[in-house]
């Protein structure tokens, strides 16, 4: 699920970017690297990964063919990726450029695009929305990803990629009912009621008798 959410958001990035001469990478932005770069780069870098409690739904789904429950299994799960999208050049203002790009660009989508979705979400009809500049959440700001990298804080796009994930557990299914099964709890003897269980077979179709023909004796 992982890779796939990367892959997705490299080419969105990609097609913001719109040149060959600047790279897309997934790596950590720490003070090591960035000293290291020696070309104009966007950084796509995945800082926190979590469950989203509120899409949590209870039960479990039926999967059927032709009237017939074939399978049942949990519903998805939704997780919640967080990246931090950051431009690396030699000047500010080629920096500032290059954000301006790819949040012009993932501004135009509420959700991933199904071209550049995995194979198996993209079959599945499954939405996976895109989430761009939102505020970080409570528990943690943006300084204290920065403090963690040991790197200095800099321009940054928050982007938050809500994926479903198959859990792949499903139950058993009992073969489907063939016919009808009825209990017996009448009395008739006045005694304690038996209780039994009894196969009912359907009653054989009727056929209407032969239609009479009345004859008239003549006079």
């Amino acid at each position: 699920m992982i890779g796939e959410v990367d892959e997705a958001l490299r080419l969105l990035v990609r097609e913001a970017v719109d040149s060959p001469d600047v790279e897309v990478v997934l790596d950590a932005p720490t003070k090591d690297w960035a000293a290291r770069r020696n070309a104009p780069t966007v950084d796509v870098y995945l800082y926190d990964l979590r469950e989203d409690l509120r899409r949590r739904t209870r039960g479990q789904l039926e999967n059927r063919v032709e009237g017939k429950v074939e399978a049942r299994y949990q519903p998805p799960r939704h997780f919640r990726l967080s990246y931090l999208v950051t431009a690396w050049t030699q000047r500010p203002e080629d920096e500032h450029r290059l954000l301006d790009g790819v949040l012009r660009h993932l501004l135009r989508f509420d959700a991933l695009p199904e071209r550049v979705l995995d194979e198996v979400l993209a079959q599945a009809g499954a939405r996976v929305p895109l989430f761009v500049g939102l505020p970080p959440p409570e528990d943690r700001g943006f300084a204290d990803v920065w403090t963690a990298l040991g790197g200095e804080l800099k321009p940054s796009i928050d982007v938050v990629v809500d994926v479903p994930v198959l859990t792949r557990v499903s139950a058993e299914v009992g073969p489907p009912v063939q016919e009808t099964i009825w209990v017996d709890l009448s009395d008739r003897d006045g005694g304690a009621a038996d209780v039994g269980v009894h196969r009912h077979e359907p009653p054989a179709p009727r056929t209407s008798p032969p239609a009479r023909t009345r004859s008239r004796s003549r006079r």
